[in-house]
């Protein structure tokens, strides 16, 4: 049997159009014949490429891992720490906001019936937050975050942004308590409970937000 060939622009369309499928429209709308129409080809083609969809949803989520990591990684390192921890942050809402239906998917929030997470699965993600403990390590070393499990610290951070980007997918957050407003404030209320100093923290904030996400 010859193996299957594979074009990487239809896998990427497929996974594109499932994850915006399952967002919108939920778990009974995806359909290797409802996903083959949206895209524009054949239901083999779902197949040669994932072999079922379980494998499909999989491969969703991991895209979303690696589209993620992929983000953070671009986030550059300064001279101020603090303000790289805030720009990850920025850098993590624009990813959702630019790839919002693998997000929903990604984080369990539409899914298959028949399908869920493993553990492996599950741990699989974390590596994204590499960049960010890396980031916290240093703040603590440069003594603006007091002495503290950096892998600790970076899951608390991780929990709070993901809170306040699932509302802001959502739309929750509307005027005059936007979704900027309530980043701002979020994320230098996390720096602040980190130890940093007030007017610091300040300035590190503003400093990424001018920032490129």
């Amino acid at each position: 049997m010859s193996p299957r060939r594979v074009d990487p622009n239809l896998s990427a369309q497929l996974i594109e159009a499932a994850a915006k499928l399952l967002s919108e429209e939920g778990p009974a709308a995806l359909s290797t014949r409802k996903l083959a129409a949206t895209v524009g080809t054949s239901t083999m083609a779902v197949y040669t490429h994932f072999g079922g969809m379980d494998d499909l949803v999989r491969t969703m989520v991991r895209e979303g891992f690696t589209l993620l990591n992929r983000r953070l990684e671009a986030v550059e390192e300064t001279d101020d720490p603090v303000a790289d921890v805030v720009a990850l942050g920025w850098a993590y809402r624009a990813n959702a906001r630019e790839h919002r239906h693998l997000y929903n998917v990604m984080f369990g929030g539409a899914g298959l019936s028949s399908f869920s997470l493993t553990d492996a699965d599950r741990q699989h993600g974390r590596y994204t937050l590499d960049a960010l403990v890396r980031a916290v390590k240093r703040c603590v070393a440069a003594e603006r975050f007091r002495p503290a499990d950096p892998e600790l610290v970076a899951h608390q951070l991780w929990i709070a942004l993901h809170g306040l980007v699932t509302l802001d997918l959502g739309g929750y957050l509307v005027e005059p308590l936007t979704a900027d407003v309530c980043f701002e404030a979020q994320v230098c209320g996390m720096v602040l409970g980190a130890g940093d100093d007030p007017a610091r923290a300040r300035e590190s904030v503003a400093k990424a937000a001018r920032r490129p996400a």
